[in-house]
């Protein structure tokens, strides 16, 4: 009888420590932000109400093929770049939290269940242009989710211009680098074919972070400019990720910048192959 007793008060014991850890944790993660001080229960908040919002857009409006999350699973928690070529301001990024809320559960090349949502990811970010996150309020809600927004060094308020990069900017980079995923677009642009920026190869030589290239097809097509409202639907979006890129140590800047523009397919060849396809489908046509 008294043995009973003592593992009735044993398991007792554990249940309640179990719950008071619970708990804590729970509040705990109530009163912790991220570190530019935004709070991660709103974030967990707007990350899952924005993907609600659009989950259809890119399963039942459109259709989103999904490939190479493969390379995703066994990724570390901090450090990662994803390098992409860009087509709108948003839709892009809203479809990548997709992706990475769904490996996060186990899911593989798809985001068709989205009860994911439920515990989403909040520890990614995307580097984006200071005056889009300020352009009105769904870029500022956008901003609060993950947004790190840096200054251009080559257009500001629509004119063309040359400065050096903010080193502000390039520590808030860091700083999203260490605490999860960063999404980043080396072109700059939506126009398709841009050269890549400098600023890239910054960001691989002083954080030596794991590199994912990315390649999206679909979304200019699908939606407007900033990717936020559908222009047509029954559209074919896709999603590409590719293997880890590798560099040398000593490795050259421009030589960073290449393997980076070619991973995402955006250099002349790829050009060149684009517009033989382009004339080939047109002469289909006639």
């Amino acid at each position: 009888m008294g043995d009973d007793i003592l593992i009735l008060k044993i398991s007792f014991t554990k249940i309640f420590n179990r719950f008071v850890f619970v708990r804590i944790l729970y509040i705990w993660s109530m009163i912790r932000s991220d570190p530019f001080g935004n709070k991660l229960f709103l974030k967990r908040m707007l990350v899952t109400t924005i993907g609600w919002l659009t989950w259809a857009r890119y399963t039942r409006r459109n259709k989103i093929q999904i490939s190479g999350t493969e390379n995703l699973k066994h990724l570390a928690n901090t450090n990662v770049l994803f390098v992409s070529n860009h087509q709108t301001y948003f839709a892009e990024v809203i479809a990548m939290l997709h992706v990475f809320c769904s490996v996060k559960h186990g899911y593989e090349n798809s985001i068709n269940s989205p009860w994911y949502l439920f515990r989403p990811r909040v520890n990614t970010y995307f580097v984006a242009a200071e005056e889009t996150m300020k352009s009105g309020i769904l870029p500022k809600i956008f901003a609060y989710a993950g947004s790190v927004s840096i200054q251009r060094t080559w257009r500001d308020a629509g004119t063309d211009i040359n400065r050096k990069v903010r080193m502000e900017d390039l520590s808030n980079i860091g700083l999203a680098l260490k605490d999860g995923w960063v999404i980043n677009f080396p072109q700059g642009t939506t126009k398709v074919y841009a050269k890549g920026r400098r600023g890239i190869t910054l960001l691989v030589k002083k954080f030596n972070p794991i590199v994912i290239p990315v390649v999206i097809d679909g979304f200019r097509e699908a939606f407007d400019g900033k990717g936020l409202v559908l222009k047509q639907k029954g559209g074919q979006l896709s999603i590409k990720f590719k293997s880890p890129l590798q560099f040398d140590v000593d490795e050259s800047g421009d030589s960073i910048l290449e393997k980076i523009m070619f991973a995402i397919e955006q250099t002349d060849e790829f050009f060149v192959a684009a517009k033989a396809l382009d004339e080939q489908q047109i002469e289909k046509a006639v």
